[in-house]
Parts: C-alpha cells; structure tokens; sequence
C-alpha cells in the first residue's frame, strides 16, 4: 500500500508524472527529502474565529507537531468547518452532516498515513469522529477540553447550566438589567468548551471510552498544561497508528459502543449524545436502537455529581480522577477487550491506572449519585418511534402525571405566545413544540428547553413537562421530553396533537401517549410537507436527513448494517 507523499495520487494520467510534481511543490514549503521520506500526519484544524472553545488551538496544534516530530513524523495541518455552537443560525447541528463531509473528503483525498483530528465544540467531535470512520484512514481524537469555571459575587459559574439557572431569574423578575449583565461578564472566562457535562464534555468522555481518544485526556481543562502534553502524546500515538495502520472501524465495534452508552449513562451525560453516538456508529454498521439504552439505564446508576444533573464542574471531575475513575467503577459491566487507539485493550488500560478518587464528585458504584442512568427513552403513540428524558436532571415529582396539551406549531409561534399573558397555561400542563425536528425547523434545534411562561416563573414554577421534537442543550435541565420520532414534520403523530389534548406521561412504563380517540385523531389533517429548499447545501440536508433514532445523518453516509 502506498504511503506518505504516494498516497492519493492526483490523477494526471501518469502516476510517476504526479508524484514527481507533488514533490517539487511540497519542496516549495522548504520541506527537505528526509521530512519528506517520513509517514505524513494530518492534523485537522477545525479552530475559527467564530468559535470560542477552539480559541487556544494555535498552541494546541503546535504541541501535536511536537509529538509528531518527537515520533518521527511529518506533520502537516489542513483547515475543516468550524462549528462554533453559538455563532451557526439557526442550528449548529444543521451542519453536523456538512463538516463530517468535509472531514471525510479531506482525510481521504490528501496524502496522510494517519490523522489527529482535533475538535471540541460540540458537533466538531461527532462530526469528526463520523467522517474519519467513513474515510478508513487511521485517527486519533484530540479535545479541546473545558473552560475553568468562572467567579461572581463569591459564586462560582460555569458555561452554560449556570446560563440557563441566571436567565430563569431574570425572566421571573429576580435578578435586574445590571445584575443579568454582571453575570454575562463571568459565565465564560478561558478557552475551551463549556464547564459542565454537556454535550462537548459528554462527547469528549464518550471519545475516551469508545478508544478513540488517549486514556486521561478527556476532562483535562483546555488551560491546563497536562492539555498541551495531551496534545504532544497524540501525536506521537498518531505516528504510532501509521506504522500499525488501525484505522477506525477496528476500534468503533458494537462492544466499544455498547461501553459508551454506559458511561454515557454513568455521567449523566447529554441527550444529544444518543443522536451523536448513533450517527458514528451507523458509519461503520453498528446499529443503535432505544431499547438498548433503556436495558442499559436500568442496570447503570449515576456515578458524577456534575452539573446540569448535579453540582461540580468538570475541573473538579478532572482533579477527582475523571473518567477513568468512572471506568474503574463501571469495570464489571464493561467489555474489556476493546482495542483502543494506543492499542492496548481497555482492561489494560485500567490494570495500570492510579486508583484514588474523590468520591464527593465520583462516587462509587455501590454509593451512587442516583440509582438508574442518566437517560430514559418513552414510547408510546405520541412517540412510536421514540423519544428521550434526561431523568437525571429533571423532577421526579413529574415522572407520573398526566396534563393538558398547550401546544405551540412552531418556533415563531413559541416566541410568539409564550409569555403572553392572556396565554391559557397552568403549572400542570404539558408545553409541546411542534415543527422544531431534523425537517421541521430545520436542522433539530437546542430549543427544546422552552422556557416557563413567565406568568408562571414569577409565581414562583421552575419545572413543567415539555414535549418536542427538538433537542436541548446537554447544558439544560427540567423535565423535558425530547427527539419525539418522527417528528411532526415528516408526519408524526406529534403533529395532530392539539391544545387542550391530555396526555400521559409515565416514566416507570416507559411511555408517553396522547389521550384522544383515534376516530378523533383520524378526522385531523396530516402535516402537509414543507418544500425542500431551491438549492445548495440546504437542499440536500431536506432531501437526505434521517430522522433522529437514526442519528439524524443522511441516508447515503450510512455504512450497510454489521
């Protein structure tokens, strides 16, 4: 098999022709013949100006070259899209689909023997993780890690739970103008992705376990200097992968999957994850149903006491053991003899690692934070096929109930009506969002955390059960039902639910069903399909996107079932 400058050659009609022009114009860079003789490693870039947690990668890349000079290879870094979470309208997550793309083609059409693909953000990890299992070229993840909390007033805050907690306040009247403002100045302070478990951190722990990612690395807070020795080990492991040659689908096995909805139970981690890990596996024929995470949730108690299900940060995960203390804990029920990126088995891994922890923010399988998993999934006729609650951060007071549908048709509806105040809402009701799917909105938006009307929130109500067919931010928490397949948008039953509707919700029979005759509910008008759009990039996502249990990629990108 070809490698270095041999591989991929461009396509001149003559092959020695081509790699005689491809060495002149690498000379070019002033790259001698002995770099040039060396395994060649990507480096994929996907830092920006429009996004924040990747504001430190110049340094972190540069340690990557040190590692792979170290190793006795050539580096050389390309640029990818940069998904910066808060800077993408309408949704970052439109454009998921796109970057994996994007990493995959790169990956596959320059000449690299092996590839470290650096990301954090939240959609920059799957996204990378998805096209290098589709690209069959040997990879490694590099995280950007986690911001440091901030300080406020005597109180520690962190991007984005403390976001979500402050902004409840403001909108209920207990916090003014000024004291919103202060706020805003603290909540992100350093480099990195945001500092709890959210998506990127769940995502982050997720590559570690799935063996993609060096052991320890996940939780290393962007700022730290063990970040930028992280960084120059991955390297070096890159060289290492190029001489051996494991590409991806070696590593992402059912197993290795199956380990990482584990732990992503055990950290109480995203619900965005479920849709991410879904996405990759479906790359390399690993199927991921719901069933599954329910068999798993009900076995698998939460172990981190993190915020937005408890109360740490992630700089206190790292300083008490980080994931590996988790691993540790979850050893019994893990399977052992995944291969992982160094490749060492995962029960090697943990045969050699320290053993202390700091059970105030880990705790130990037979004391856990909660009992059962983070994550539960529901069906039932509003959701045949499936939708997902974050139990671990929501009110269990609310797990049995049954209330009436106030129903908003979409987005612009939400924003709309919400807090008006002739709006006809009381505490026991179910909010539900229509339209806001893959489809719908598109691209599935983090709007599934609707807010409380805020007649409601300064009467003092801080939880209500939602329903939508959005996602939310792995930063959010409350009793929010989300990812409801299909979606109202591709003719769902979601859809027909109207105001006033009742509706059950039973978290124990793993149910959520729409109390309306279905002589009532055949007489209601399907939803009528939204146009695809004219052209471009748009289009295709219209055309092709999945819905969410599939892991909302599109249909072609998908490897044929294992």
């Amino acid at each position: 098999m070809s490698h270095g400058l041999a591989r991929g050659l461009t396509n001149y009609g003559d092959r020695d022709f081509a790699l005689y022009l491809r060495r002149s114009f690498a000379r070019s860079m002033g790259y001698s013949s002995a770099a040039l003789a060396r395994p060649i490693i990507g480096i994929a870039d996907s830092g920006s100006g429009f996004n924040n947690c990747h504001r430190h990668f110049p340094e972190l890349i540069d340690a990557v070259r040190r590692g792979v000079h170290a190793a006795g290879g050539l580096p050389v870094d390309f640029p990818t899209i940069s998904l910066g979470e808060v800077f993408l309208e309408p949704t970052s997550m439109l454009y998921r689909n796109l970057m994996s793309m994007d990493v995959e083609e790169m990956i596959r059409a320059q000449p690299m023997d092996a590839v470290v693909l650096v990301g954090g953000c939240d959609k920059t990890v799957p996204a990378q993780l998805m096209g290098a299992a589709s690209a069959g070229v040997p990879a490694v993840q590099l995280v950007a890690g986690p911001m440091m909390a901030g300080r406020h007033r005597g109180e520690r805050l962190g991007a984005c739970t403390d976001c979500r907690r402050f902004w409840a306040k403001y909108r209920a009247g207990q916090l003014t103008k000024d004291e919103i403002d202060g706020i805003e100045s603290n909540l992100a302070t350093t480099a990195g992705t945001c500092a709890v478990m959210g998506t990127a951190s769940t995502m982050a722990c997720l590559a570690e376990t799935l063996g993609m990612a060096l052991p320890g690395t996940a939780a290393i807070p962007a700022v730290h200097a063990d970040r930028l020795r992280a960084a120059e080990a991955t390297g070096e492991t890159a060289v290492a992968l190029a001489g051996s040659r494991v590409t991806p689908d070696r590593i992402l096995t059912p197993a290795a999957f199956e380990n990482a909805l584990r732990v992503l139970l055990a950290i109480g981690g995203s619900t965005n994850a479920i849709i991410h890990l879904t996405a990759v596996a479906g790359r390399v024929g690993v199927p991921i149903d719901l069933a599954t995470v329910n068999r798993l949730s009900d076995e698998t108690p939460v172990l981190v006491d993190l915020k937005p299900s408890g109360q740490h940060y992630m700089e206190d995960f790292f300083a008490a053991g980080g994931l590996g203390a988790v691993l540790r804990e979850l050893r019994e029920r893990l399977h052992l003899d995944c291969v992982t990126v160094t490749g060492e088995t995962l029960g090697a891994r943990l045969d050699g690692e320290d053993a202390w922890v700091d059970r105030g923010v880990i705790r130990s399988a037979r004391e856990p934070f909660q009992p059962v998993g983070g994550l539960v999934a529901l069906f039932g006729s509003v959701a045949p096929g499936g939708a997902i609650l974050k139990r671990s951060a929501a009110d269990a007071r609310l797990f049995e109930t049954e209330g009436r549908a106030v129903v908003f048709d979409s987005l612009e509806d939400l924003a709309a009506r919400i807090d008006d105040p002739a709006l006809d809402v009381t505490p026991t009701d179910f909010l539900v969002l229509k339209n806001a799917g893959p489809l719908g909105a598109p691209g599935m938006p983090e709007a599934g955390y609707l807010p409380i009307p805020t007649r409601l929130s300064r009467a003092g109500v801080t939880d209500m059960v939602r329903i939508s067919d959005a996602r939310m931010s792995g930063t959010a928490f409350g009793t929010i039902v989300l990812h409801v397949t299909p979606e109202a948008a591709a003719g769902g039953p979601l859809g027909k639910v109207r105001s006033g509707d009742r509706i059950r919700l039973s978290v124990k029979s793993r149910r959520l069903d729409l109390l309306v005759d279905p002589a009532e509910l055949a007489r209601r008008p399907a939803h009528a399909p939204s146009p695809a759009p004219a052209r471009g990039y748009r289009r295709l996502y219209a055309e092709h996107v999945l819905q969410a249990d599939l892991g909302c990629d599109f249909d072609f990108l998908r490897a044929p079932r294992q």
